[in-house]
């Protein structure tokens, strides 16, 4: 059975840390939530036990903004994923993680990982970059695309995205010209949490999540940890 350990409060850092995982991983997935739901949301936290039924370690943290939520009955919209950088450096210090590290996230925490991964992986810090549902553009705005620095990304990366994803689907993605290291693993019929519709494809949000873990598993083990 896999161990889901409870939130660990890091002082230092102000932060909490979701872990979910074998206590001696081959390897390490650190994973931001998305712009509008926190860290142990429903389709996050069925993610990281996707992930840790086929043996990785996932750790989740929370950008202070949504942290926030928890204690305030305001709720302020995201920050620009931009502004949300150096928090996201600060984390990968204050886990500090021993064994190899790949870093990611849902949606908008995607991308900011994004941002920060060919600087942590020239540094060795990091093996690789996992992104779950990548927002290629805004709904319903395709011109406005977020994918300038992902042309010439060195850091090998997985994105997994559905088919009808109002972010980014297939048919667009297609058309965009993204680095030759970042492969695109597609869920069919999946939307921006990876669910399909049922009665039209014939998966579950458990098929698709276990596919998933599957995927990373084997893109992990030829592309990050050899």
């Amino acid at each position: 059975m896999v161990a889901i350990r409870s939130l660990r409060y890091d002082i230092a850092m102000s932060e909490k840390f979701l872990i979910t995982g074998p206590d001696n991983p081959r390897a390490t997935i650190m994973l931001a939530h998305g712009a509008g739901a926190p860290m142990d949301s429903k389709s996050m936290t069925a993610a990281a036990d996707a992930l840790a039924a086929v043996g990785f370690c996932v750790v989740r943290f929370e950008f202070a903004y949504m942290a926030a939520r928890r204690t305030s009955d305001a709720r302020k919209p995201p920050p620009k994923a931009e502004t949300l950088i150096p928090e996201y450096l600060e984390a990968v210090k204050a886990l500090a993680s021993n064994g190899p590290l790949i870093i990611g996230g849902k949606s908008m925490g995607g991308r900011v990982a994004s941002m920060v991964a060919d600087d942590l992986y020239e540094q060795g810090t990091i093996h690789g970059l996992l992104c779950l549902s990548y927002p290629f553009h805004p709904p319903g705005k395709p011109q406005q695309l977020r994918t300038a620095h992902l042309k010439n990304l060195r850091t090998p990366t997985l994105i997994c995205q559905g088919t009808r994803d109002e972010f980014g689907t297939r048919e667009e993605v297609a058309t965009y010209p993204l680095s030759a290291a970042i492969s695109v693993f597609w869920l069919e019929d999946g939307d921006h949490d990876l669910a399909p519709r049922k009665k039209i494809s014939g998966f579950s949000v458990g098929d698709h999540l276990a596919t998933t873990a599957a995927r990373v598993k084997a893109w992990a083990h030829d592309s990050c940890l050899r």
